[in-house]
């Protein structure tokens, strides 16, 4: 079988999270045992339900252990191309189904033995037929086997060709897990990462230590406690106060100004995956209307919306696709703002003496605040909208698992998670066999003919109001003066800490 490429192709979890709002706190004779152990702080909006991504799909852990803990064969950079990791290199067949990756035979997990080629295709193994988390196993179906060619050749072959698949080896569902650790996994992660699991407080931090049988390069950071901050207020004055170092993810972006003064503070703006949804339960008959879904797309002034809840920071995408995405294009035109139509299409759905529905969101400050706005809205145009907060977890168990709601809004931060809407059990349960047609086609087809099939894709999303996409969240970071290595762009689930220094 002939050779189509070596090494590096340009860059799909759930995505069902919240954006995370991260703070980093550097040294400080507080936060240091000792005057030479270094010591950095991540504030984080979110608190891991558990530490095994395989069968949690809450971006908080991800968030917290991929890269730092655990590692994938191929990784992401901050410009969303794929880099190798504990793959040296890869090659890919002329039928695009035979990838075969070479890997580094120094690295070794943090128990002291080998990350083995064997070891690799377990993980590939257990997260396709294993009890894990179902977008994960949704990934690796295309994987027809997993072999060790020899300790470290790995010989992956598909059953058809995907253009994603690689893609997402680099996040959740392709890390690679010591065969040994697997028992013990919610509370104790089993990885190849430069970090380990040092300490878990309950409600309050995680913290991670340097990983002492690490096989690469060291980060700079003998350790690193995640903290867990509910108020972005609060998250805004120990900035202020001077308690830490970053802001990764401004959750209270009103307050922006407050960091203005360049020698002490540095303002970063880029972009996330994280689009806004307003998602819809199809499974609700009012909602299986595709005219009741376009009326309630009507009722939503989306730009007054950002400039009241996010501050005018971040951007108006329209459908499933966020500015980074190679196929992105700007949507929101097909859905405009009006109140008249509104009301005539609920009027025509059935509805002209009302609606009642439920939003049912997680407790941050985006869902909460978007939440009052759409109740608003939509209360003009004669829907009665119902608000229930949701602690994550509540919200993970009763909406996202449950599917108990009506309408939700989380932001999905997964790269490329478009493709979650071709699942009809995915927890909105959009089956649209013509979506589904059209991201298989493009998954399949050459890189000439993916883009205007994923385009069409995209586009149908819209039109037929699989949900209300109501912004993608901006990643707006704050530093203090000397910090460096943070990404403009949060283009992973990961907040990879080993890219942070400080001077």
């Amino acid at each position: 079988m002939g050779k189509l490429a070596t090494g590096r192709l340009p860059g799909l979890m759930v995505a069902v999270a919240a954006a995370l709002a991260l703070v980093l706190t550097g040294c400080s004779p507080a936060a240091s045992p000792t005057s030479a152990e270094k010591t950095l702080t991540v504030g984080a909006t979110l608190e891991p339900p558990s530490l095994d991504p395989t069968t949690n799909s809450s971006a908080s852990i991800p968030q917290l252990l991929l890269y730092n803990t655990y590692q994938t064969l191929v990784r992401l950079d901050n410009a969303g191309n794929l880099q190798p990791l504990l793959a040296q290199r890869w090659d890919i067949s002329t039928d695009l189904l035979t990838y075969t990756f070479h890997l580094d035979p120094a690295a070794k997990f943090a128990s002291g033995t080998a990350v083995t080629a064997e070891a690799a295709a377990k993980s590939i193994e257990r997260i396709k037929d294993a009890d894990t988390v179902s977008v994960w196993a949704n990934q690796m179906e295309v994987v027809d086997s997993a072999t060790a060619v020899d300790t470290h050749t790995l010989q992956v072959t598909l059953s058809r060709p995907s253009n994603n698949w690689l893609f997402n080896m680099a996040s959740s569902a392709g890390i690679v897990i010591d065969p040994d650790g697997l028992s013990g996994l919610a509370t104790q992660p089993a990885g190849s990462g430069p970090y380990v699991l040092d300490s878990w407080t309950r409600g309050d931090s995680i913290t991670l230590k340097l990983n002492k049988s690490y096989w690469g390069t060291p980060p700079r950071y003998d350790k690193v406690v995640f903290r867990y901050f509910s108020d972005a207020n609060a998250m805004n004055a120990a900035m202020l106060s001077g308690q830490l170092d970053i802001i990764s993810n401004l959750q209270a972006p009103e307050a922006v100004s407050q960091f203005s003064d360049t020698s002490k503070y540095s303002v970063i703006r880029g972009t996330t995956n994280g689009e806004v949804v307003l998602g819809m339960n199809h499974d609700v008959a009012a909602l299986s209307n595709l005219k009741v879904r376009q009326a309630i797309a009507a009722a939503i002034d989306k730009k007054a919306l950002l400039e009241t809840v996010w501050n005018g920071e971040g951007t108006l995408i329209g459908s499933m696709s966020v500015p980074t995405d190679p196929w992105y294009e700007d949507l929101t035109g097909v859905n405009p703002y009006d109140q008249a139509k509104a009301k005539k299409l609920l009027s025509e759905a059935g509805y002209a003496s009302g609606l009642s529905l439920r939003l049912r969101v997680p407790a941050t400050a985006y869902a909460r605040k978007s939440a009052e706005f759409v109740a608003s809205s939509l209360k003009q145009v004669g829907i009665t909208v119902t608000i229930q907060e949701l602690q994550f977890g509540v919200w993970y168990s009763d909406v996202f698992t449950k599917g108990d709601y009506d309408l939700t809004i989380v932001s999905h931060v997964e790269a490329r998670d478009v493709f979650t809407f071709a699942d009809p059990s995915y927890y909105w349960h959009y089956d649209n066999a013509t979506f589904q047609k059209l991201v298989q086609q493009a998954d399949e087809a050459s890189s000439a003919q993916e883009l205007p099939l994923m385009k069409q894709a995209v586009k149908l999303l819209a039109t037929d109001v699989a949900a209300d996409w109501l912004f993608a969240l901006p990643n707006l970071v704050v530093t203090r003066a000397g910090i460096t290595g943070v990404p403009q762009n949060a283009t992973s689930l990961s907040f990879d800490v080993t890219t942070i220094a400080s001077r």
